[in-house]
């Protein structure tokens, strides 16, 4: 059942290309296309590759950068899609480009960050830490189409950890989350310093999760409490043992601002994944079953069940960024600084209005983003010519050891 499971895997990636850069700018824009600013906080190192601007190598060091991202006009393109350059210059009447691509000093990055929040007009932050399996400049693409397509008021910024960006490289990218949870944890500190900063919201994808987790975690212990102007954690499929995340909600503690799950039991990049690690995970579990229902109630935890809800994803792992409806939800409700459990019934409402209308959106190169044991590049297909015996016989394994 695993080996199918993976086999399946890749032939879906297979099938789907692959961005490794992309950010090198273009000389201009073209009429009806939107602009959106991703500021960047990452703890990867810098690539020698100018189109890459950062890799999957972990740097001792926190990096900056300042990214203008170009998205087609609404004309050409679906709510939820990606669509990646397929060479270094890029067409931004059809793809994702970026007008402007700079690494920055941290006096720079601090000032133009504060500078943008003066633009916004409302002091009002989103961090989005995104999940495994995930390229730089992916995570800024995918970013910038949420924030467009939620129509965002808040300013945007993307906190990457140094993900391979390789299905092979789970562990890697495993131990680069636990790697890079004090430098997440430093920059929440450092938001909740700065006094243009009025409030904080984070939105965690897959094993983006565990850092975000984390991070708060040693945040509560070390200060006896979270950030005050954190005021929303929006987790959506996370990548997550259910064991750890009941310990790790315990030791942060109270108080803590409202936490929102985006769960879905057909998600099978979750199923691969509780399979390799031998334990379910948080974000495929039934929220309405025992005993999870109590442990949401009691931890003041909204769960949003999105099983029902239709996804152009095979793997059914990233419904909360491809549903038109989803995303304007989310969008709604940061803007009108509203937390999904003052709205009760979220779940069965998106279940209505979004199926079936989120089947139609996306792309398979678009959608291909940080999930788990989904997206295989050439180089990559080439060593699971060498290794997937070895792999499916560990696989094989796992799975009798849960049954």
């Amino acid at each position: 059942m695993m080996r199918a499971l993976l086999l399946s895997c890749l032939l879906l990636a297979g099938c789907s290309g692959r961005l490794n850069g992309g950010l090198l700018p273009v000389s201009g824009t073209v009429p009806g296309a939107s602009e959106v600013n991703v500021l960047v906080a990452t703890t990867r190192k810098p690539a020698p590759e100018p189109e890459r601007m950062f890799g999957g190598e972990r740097d001792i060091k926190y990096n900056f950068a300042d990214i203008l991202v170009s998205i087609p006009p609404d004309a050409n393109r679906v709510i939820g899609e990606v669509q990646s350059p397929d060479d270094t210059s890029g067409d931004p009447s059809r793809q994702f480009v970026a007008l402007r691509s700079e690494i920055l000093d941290k006096d720079e990055a601090r000032k133009r960050f504060n500078r943008r929040l003066v633009e916004a007009h409302n002091g009002h932050v989103l961090v989005f830490v995104h999940g495994y399996n995930t390229r730089f400049s992916e995570a800024v693409f995918r970013l910038a189409q949420f924030a467009h397509d939620a129509h965002l008021q808040e300013t945007p910024i993307l906190f990457t950890w140094p993900s391979r960006g390789s299905l092979l490289g789970y562990g890697y990218d495993r131990e680069s989350a636990n790697y890079s949870r004090d430098a997440l944890e430093a920059l929440l500190n450092g938001l909740q310093r700065d006094p243009a900063v009025t409030e904080i919201d984070i939105l965690a994808h897959s094993m983006g999760n565990w850092v975000t987790l984390e991070a708060l975690r040693q945040m509560a212990i070390r200060d006896r409490k979270i950030a005050p102007k954190i005021k929303q954690v929006i987790m959506a499929a996370p990548d997550v043992d259910v064991d750890v995340f009941r310990r790790q909600i315990s030791q942060i503690g109270e108080p803590r601002p409202p936490f929102t799950m985006f769960v879905s039991r057909d998600d099978k990049a979750l199923q691969a994944s509780r399979v390799v690690w031998d334990g379910q995970r948080i974000g495929a579990v039934d929220p309405n079953a025992e005993p999870y229902a109590s442990f949401f109630r009691k931890e003041r935890i909204t769960p949003i069940d999105l099983t029902d809800i239709s996804s152009p994803d095979s793997l059914n792992h990233t419904k909360f960024a491809t549903s038109p409806e989803v995303v304007r939800s989310i969008g709604a409700r940061l803007a009108g600084g509203q937390s999904f459990e003052e709205k009760p019934g979220l779940g069965g409402v998106l279940a209505q209005t979004a199926t079936g209308a989120a089947a139609t959106v996306g792309s398979a190169a678009g959608l291909a983003i940080s999930a788990p044991l989904a997206v295989v590049d050439g180089r990559t297909r080439e060593e699971m010519g060498d290794r997937l015996e070895e792999v499916g016989h560990n696989l094989d394994s796992a799975m009798g050891r849960t049954h």
